[in-house]
């Protein structure tokens, strides 16, 4: 099992920035890949950024050049770095973290850009 936290959301205005943690419980061994999705009203959950143990990364098109992944294995903690927001990037963040072949979910944190 894995406890999952989550923080940094918030109310930014357009052309902000906001950075999200997640911090993921237990060993760090065994975690391939930890990541970001979001949730739009009326929309379908979607990844907007992932980091495997050995580094690689994938981005959603929408965010390349805005958003930045970045991991501490030690802490076993993910950071989303997210620049030049936009209002479309309103949206419930959530963290995801994937060991032993099993996905696991933190609660969401609320992302609003607005004016």
């Amino acid at each position: 099992q894995v406890q999952i936290v989550e923080s940094g959301g918030g109310l930014v205005q357009p052309g902000g920035s906001l950075r999200l943690s997640c911090a993921a419980s237990g060993s760090r061994f065994g975690i391939s890949i930890m990541g970001w999705y979001r949730q739009a009203p009326g929309k379908e959950r979607e990844l907007v950024a992932r980091i495997f143990t050995g580094g690689g990364q994938d981005y959603a098109d929408s965010v390349k050049g805005r958003f930045t992944i970045s991991r501490d294995n030690a802490k076993n903690t993910v950071y989303l770095q997210m620049n030049s927001l936009k209002p479309e990037d309103t949206a419930v963040y959530y963290c995801y973290v994937q060991r032993g072949g099993i996905g696991y979910w933190g609660q969401g944190t609320q992302v609003t850009v607005s004016s």
